[in-house]
């Protein structure tokens, strides 16, 4: 699959999803299965057998082998082929690929490049691996569309007013500028947007209490080409932290997004919203779920028309913004990353003058 960075970590699934019943995922054109094994390991093979390419997944689990449901064949979880019906000899080619997966809490991620190159470890989530300090709900929408459609959802927050008026989108946000910074060194894109006495928004007035005027901050990190994550600040106008650091009157979220490409079209869309405050709370939890899922839909619905328009209009001219500054420089270190930039499909991949 062309286009995409390939010597990374992506998310695959909800580590919830991930049991003795086998799933299927394709993650950059790569098609896979993941299940789990007795002692809470989880296991990635390609999702083919070698004898006639039937699906893995559709295959059953027996303690660690995985039988394909076709013909029989079993594998191990080193992906080493240990049972041919009808005869001793196991033929040579017949074992399969095995994907590393990492399991970080709430989301497992899957390396699909050279297991020799790059950084091994997935970025850090610590907001979900610390129950006692961090509350989260997760999910995952699919989406029928090109990875870079949703990047340039997510690095633009302007949207917010017209899109999710009504949820956490209010006049301000699309009102006020924004500041982005580069550091090319790292693979990541810095936006931020800092509203002093704004409207608060249902979404933080239901679960925080807070009522308007509030300063709500939007500090985003794109740790290209696959994690995004939203620091979220909300606090009474005027509250400012402490020269310490130390926040004790603020409400703090920490908004992931794990975005995996999964075929030229397709992407999953992995979320979690992860809050400081009413830890616990189960009517919180439930209200935030409902909210967050409507949100991401209400994405997922604008991003399907979208690349449905592209599809069928090959004119790729867009005007381009000076808000489009982060889109801009996630497209170009992602093409850098996936090895050049060749591919110009779609907006963003020329700096007009006076865009800073």
């Amino acid at each position: 699959m062309q286009g995409v960075a390939r010597n990374q970590w992506y998310v695959i699934a909800l580590s919830s999803e991930i049991t003795s019943t086998p799933i299927a995922r394709t993650v950059a054109g790569e098609q896979i299965v993941c299940y789990r094994v007795p002692g809470d390991r989880v296991v990635a093979l390609r999702d083919r057998c070698p004898h006639r390419r039937y699906p893995l997944s559709l295959g059953r689990l027996n303690g660690e082998v995985l039988t394909c449901g076709y013909h029989g064949f079993c594998f191990q979880t080193d992906g080493r082929c240990i049972v041919v019906p009808g005869q001793e000899r196991i033929p040579a080619h017949a074992d399969v690929a095995v994907y590393e997966l990492e399991e970080q809490g709430l989301w497992t991620w899957v390396w699909i490049g050279d297991s020799a190159a790059g950084d091994r470890r997935p970025p850090a989530t610590p907001w979900l691996t610390s129950p006692d300090s961090w509350s989260v709900v997760t999910g995952m929408a699919p989406i029928e569309c090109r990875t870079s459609l949703l990047v340039d959802n997510l690095l633009d927050l302007s949207h917010e007013t017209y899109l999710h008026g009504g949820s956490i989108g209010t006049p301000e946000v699309a009102a006020t500028p924004t500041m982005t910074t580069i550091d090319r060194e790292r693979n990541v894109i810095a936006v931020s947007r800092h509203m002093d006495a704004v409207e608060c928004p249902e979404f933080y007035a239901r679960t925080t209490g807070l009522t308007s005027p509030i300063d709500r901050w939007q500090d985003i990190e794109f740790f290209a080409p696959s994690f995004y994550l939203l620091h979220v600040r909300i606090a009474p106008a005027g509250v400012t932290p402490e020269r310490s650091g130390e926040d004790p009157q603020a409400f703090h979220m920490k908004i992931l997004y794990g975005l995996t490409p999964s075929t030229t079209g397709t992407t999953y869309d992995f979320w979690a919203v992860c809050r400081d405050f009413a830890i616990g709370d189960q009517e919180v939890d439930k209200f935030l779920d409902t909210m967050q899922r409507e949100v991401v839909q209400q994405d997922v619905d604008a991003l399907n028309i979208v690349e449905s328009r592209i599809a069928n209009d090959p004119d790729p001219f867009e005007v381009v913004l000076g808000i489009d500054r982060g889109a801009l420089a996630a497209r170009r270190m992602i093409q850098e990353l996936a090895g050049g930039l060749a591919d110009r499909e779609g907006a963003f991949w020329e700096d007009p003058a006076g865009v800073r």
